[in-house]
């Protein structure tokens, strides 16, 4: 598995919620057009700005709140990956069940702004703005982590090691 992402760079600061993120009327719907509404409060547009491989920056707290899905969601939207200067740890553990990277970096909302590129390299632990050649340490994911993303999530993980039924459309059901 490449543990080396390079995207564009989306900023949002602290201690966005889960609410922020999945509105409680966006529940309801599919998950294609709930991910349509990820940060609609926050930043209005966005959905409609954000391309596949794109990289969400956040600053301390993110994901604080109820244990909503969100992964999910920022999968569906192509998100390559998270990098926050701290997660919620229930948030964490939905984007890395799901296999979404994400990464701890400290300074990270001071090294980035809005159209930068970033590189991150999630089993080395770091994060680089490409335009300013700022590099941030952060803490290389373990290898279970590792693992899992390898995977595509947990279930896949699961699934290819026989613990668990595979799901029906790997199955070509």
């Amino acid at each position: 598995m490449d543990t080396l992402i390079t995207g564009h760079v989306w900023v949002v600061g602290d201690s966005v919620t889960t609410d922020a993120m999945y509105p409680a009327f966006a529940m309801k719907l599919p998950v294609p057009e709930a991910a349509r509404h990820i940060f609609y409060e926050l930043r209005p547009g966005w959905t409609d700005q954000v391309q596949a491989g794109d990289i969400v920056v956040a600053g301390r707290n993110f994901g604080l709140g109820s244990s909503r899905p969100v992964a999910a969601l920022f999968l569906e939207l192509g998100i390559a990956a998270l990098i926050a200067e701290e997660f919620n740890s229930l948030f964490l553990r939905n984007c890395i069940n799901h296999g979404l990277p994400a990464l701890t970096v400290p300074g990270a909302t001071k090294a980035f702004t809005d159209g930068d590129t970033a590189r991150l390299d999630f089993a080395e632990g770091w994060a680089e703005n490409t335009r300013s050649g700022t590099r941030l340490d952060g803490g290389a994911l373990p290898p279970l982590v590792l693992d899992i993303l390898a995977n595509g999530g947990i279930l896949p993980k699961l699934a290819r090691e026989g613990y668990v039924p595979a799901p029906a459309a790997a199955r070509g059901h």
